[in-house]
């Protein structure tokens, strides 16, 4: 049996999108910037994902710049808004969980002078809003917040977090890597008092190497690309015009049955909870211990420390009983260091080397999350006895 339990580093793509792909890589190949018919076919595709993705964050089609995906998302959002506002302030917020896309970005734009605060997390992952509060200053010109940590599934006040910053200055601006929480919440961003929004495509079932930033329309922003002047000069390069269409398909689908959906990935998580917590030495990330309330996480990612097996080890012995996980964020799983995420939580020393992440998607079925329970219970006390033998 083959169970893929590594969704938050990338999901399956959907028959449908691969399909509608497929046409326009063999039929509808033309440049959407060409003038001919060709180039207006493939410029209508480009048009209508403009229109769903507006409607589904109920936002401006021209607010939605297409990117590679998260990553570019991100450093556009920061380094674009960093430089178009530095007259103001050069005082920038984030945390400490943030994905290195962030946080490698922040430390770029400490290194051109920008003055970078990163907050603390509780125990659960949440940042404290009087956190925050405390540290916004004149100076302040922008504050970046993940939506969902990509670790250990933390859901942040992004609403509340919003509403505080334009409190105590409309004109700070806030950009959210909402790369996790795509797909599994209805995000409104000028509802949310959110300037910047990045997505990603992998991640909702949708291809690789393609996302998207929402950009308000009063945002003071800088392109960090040049060239030929497409999407308004805001990123230039032809427009990666599969990737798009099949992002806004994966997108549609996501969306069309969200809630259904949600709530079967929260009952599939609280009833892997429930197996796995019964294996002795095992330990949940980003719960409050002993309240087994998952409102405060994501429904589709669960980070499980396991007492005396290394989480490499672990990894490898579950890939051989066909189950597929990560040891942490897939974008750093082939550096060695410890995740920031768990140090930031307050995990202790001993279980840094020995975290694991199961993430879950629409395609996870019961019978998956079982199978993989009984490996876990045959496999970990097997594992601890050979690890205390050597």
């Amino acid at each position: 049996m083959e169970v893929y339990l590594d969704n938050s580093a990338t999901t399956r793509v959907l028959p449908e999108v691969a399909q509608l792909m497929t046409k326009i890589m063999c039929e509808d190949y033309g440049n959407p910037s060409s003038m001919h018919r060709k180039g207006v076919e493939a410029e209508s595709y480009i048009r209508y994902a403009k229109e769903t993705l507006a409607k589904l964050l109920k936002v401006s089609e021209k607010e939605i710049i297409f990117t590679s995906g998260g990553t570019e998302s991100d450093n556009m959002a920061l380094i674009g808004c960093a430089m178009a506002n530095m007259r103001r302030g050069r005082h920038l917020v984030t945390t400490m969980i943030e994905h290195p896309a962030v946080l490698q970005t922040m430390k770029y734009l400490e290194s051109q002078g920008f003055r970078v605060t990163y907050l603390p997390v509780d125990k659960c992952g949440r940042i404290r809003l009087e956190d925050l509060q405390r540290v916004i200053c004149q100076d302040t010109i922008l504050v970046s917040i993940m939506y969902v940590n990509n670790e250990i599934g933390a859901l942040q006040p992004i609403a509340e977090a919003g509403a505080l910053i334009k409190r105590m200055n409309p004109n700070i601006l806030f950009h959210v890597d909402a790369v996790q929480g795509f797909g599994k919440f209805r995000i409104y961003p000028k509802k949310m008092n959110i300037d910047l929004l990045s997505v990603s495509s992998h991640k909702i079932h949708g291809p690789k190497g393609v996302g998207f930033l929402y950009i308000g329309e009063k945002v003071k922003i800088l392109p960090i690309t040049y060239g030929g002047g497409q999407q308004k000069n805001m990123r230039s390069g032809t427009e990666n015009v599969p990737g798009i269409a099949g992002m806004t398909k994966a997108a549609e689908l996501m969306y069309e049955n969200l809630e259904n959906d949600v709530n079967k990935l929260y009952e599939l998580k609280e009833y892997f909870i429930k197996g796995v917590t019964g294996i002795e030495g095992i330990q949940i990330n980003g719960l409050v211990h002993g309240e087994p309330d998952l409102s405060g996480t994501a429904p589709h990612v669960i980070s499980v420390s396991v007492a005396g097996v290394r989480s490499e080890v672990l990894l490898h012995a579950l890939e051989d009983k066909g189950i597929y996980i990560s040891a942490g964020s897939a974008c750093a799983s082939n550096k060695p260091q410890t995740s920031e995420t768990l140090k930031a939580i307050g995990l202790q020393r001993e279980y840094w080397d020995s975290t694991i992440r199961f993430s879950f998607s629409v395609l996870t079925t019961k019978e998956e999350i079982d199978y993989t329970l009984q490996v876990l219970n045959e496999m970990i006390p097997m594992l601890r006895k050979y690890t205390r033998r050597k």
